[in-house]
């Protein structure tokens, strides 16, 4: 009998906060400065998460209290951190001088690690020289305990057959029982009862411990804290069936205030992933159009039409060049989603020859229909499962997309025509209808939800542990040893 037990926990983050050249309000000595936090929690409401403590007469301080929040890959996670000069005991800080601000999402930090900010009084006006640096450490444990068991001469307790015995470790703690008791190489079962009315008794059989191992099983926060650069890559449907873009009712129609479903699904995921890339360079592809010169359909056409440099500018790069590239191709067909794959998956492949958990690739495909060339996208997809990169399609419109949930494999290992199985499942498909009418932050949260742990299955399977050596983990403060 083998048996595996992982310490799993919320995925909290302790964020180490310092600053420097603090603007001094205090007359006769320097700033007392104090560090609050606020998350955004939308409708322009802010929710503070903690404070630090105050650290009296000081310009640069270097605050030991560490403030902790919960990570979600998923979501753009805005954080605004506040510096006061605190000059009383009351909790209020409207009656206390602002010193400095800044703002800046999660993912950011724990992308950088250690990210400095400048402090700004307002927008526009900076604080004069101050500055706010942020580090980032995950809270938890990630060590993974081993073990093979085996029990010999255990009693039999069922009456027309041998005993189903299981065995469990259990710790006490919290008023609660935990999973993880230690016990010797080997030991007796011992029945109290009959150990009291039998002078014979021995035992009722032994249990030995085999195998105990104690090993390190890294997250998906160690791998981008390590250094690991998520590649974002698009890819937006150019075909006939999405109707002329002149007319209201294509999906291709940009409204009034310049957006459709298309940029609405790019914006969604896009500002989630684009803080784990420090260049915020991202190529952008279109498929199944006519383009010029020549006019010939083209399932692989760079956006901004410089084939030698698809990259865009940030999301907002991207958006510029769809706006740009609509009016100047003839929407066409077929809906081929291979070509775009493979090219990625060549990058993917060049990244994993390395051998290094040094890049990731994400592919968002952006279609108002089913994919025509199942089969071709079938192989792309399944080489591409051994590869570092993940396919997330959004369904724009309400054609039928069955065709893509079978890509999606839930329900098993997705396999080629020949029988070759996917070696993961790395394609997550939803249709955007079902959140046309929920936060635009929804769709982000379902289709990105498998990124982390496809991210770690992948780099598991090689046996590539982070790029950059990490620091000790920290531990979360009520597990830690008490004096």
């Amino acid at each position: 009998m083998k048996m595996m037990h992982m310490a799993h926990c919320v995925t909290l983050v302790q964020l180490s906060i310092s600053c420097d050249h603090l603007i001094d309000k205090d007359i006769s000595s320097k700033s007392d400065p104090l560090c609050v936090l606020l998350q955004d929690v939308g409708g322009g409401n802010w929710a503070e998460l903690g404070r630090t403590e105050r650290v009296q007469n000081c310009s640069s301080p270097e605050f030991s209290k560490t403030l902790q929040l919960e990570y979600h890959f998923e979501t753009v996670q805005k954080l605004r951190f506040g510096i006061y000069d605190i000059d009383n005991k009351t909790p209020e800080l409207g009656d206390d001088d602002f010193l400095g601000g800044a703002e800046c999402s999660l993912g950011q930090i724990v992308s950088s690690q250690v990210l400095t900010l400048p402090l700004m009084l307002k927008p526009g006006k900076p604080a004069g020289r101050g500055t706010i640096t942020v580090s980032a450490q995950e809270l938890k444990d990630n060590r993974v305990v081993t073990m093979e068991i085996e029990a010999r001469n255990l009693d039999k307790k069922d009456f027309l057959g041998k005993s189903d015995p299981f065995l469990e470790f259990f710790r006490q703690g919290d008023g609660k029982w935990h999973l993880v008791y230690r016990s010797e190489a080997e030991f007796e079962c011992i029945h109290p009862e009959k150990q009291q009315k039998k002078k014979t008794y021995k035992n009722s059989g032994t249990i030995c411990v085999k195998i105990c191992q104690v090993e390190t099983e890294y997250s998906f926060l160690d791998y981008v804290m390590g250094g690991c650069q998520i590649n974002f890559t698009v890819g937006v449907d150019f075909t006939g069936s999405n109707g002329d873009p002149s007319s209201p009712d294509s999906l291709h129609y940009l409204s009034p205030t310049g957006v459709n479903e298309y940029l609405t699904a790019l914006w969604s995921v896009g500002t989630v992933v684009q803080d784990y890339d420090s260049d915020k360079l991202f190529p952008a592809f279109g498929f199944g159009a006519q383009v010029p010169p020549d006019w010939q359909v083209s399932h692989e056409f760079a956006l901004n039409f410089n084939p030698s440099n698809p990259y865009c500018v940030g999301i907002q790069g991207i958006v510029d060049a769809y706006r740009q590239a609509l009016p100047q191709v003839r929407l066409y067909g077929p809906t081929n989603f291979a070509p775009i794959i493979n090219h990625v998956a060549r990058f993917a492949a060049q990244a994993a020859h390395q051998g290094t958990a040094s890049q990731y690739f994400v592919l968002l495909l952006l279609t108002d229909g089913a994919v025509t060339d199942v089969e071709a996208t079938r192989e792309a997809v399944v080489r591409a499962s051994n590869l570092p990169m993940s396919v997330i399609i959004v369904g724009v419109g309400g054609a039928d997309f069955e065709a893509m949930e079978q890509l999606d494999a839930d329900g098993g290992p997705l396999h080629t025509r020949s029988g070759q199985a996917a070696a993961r499942d790395i394609v997550q498909f939803v249709p955007y209808r079902r959140f046309q009418n929920a936060p635009r932050e929804a769709l982000a949260q379902t289709v990105l939800a498998e990124v982390p742990t496809q991210l770690v299955s992948y780099f598991r399977a090689q046996g590539w542990v982070p790029l950059k050596p990490l620091p000790p983990s920290a531990k979360d403060p009520a597990e830690a040893p008490q004096a």
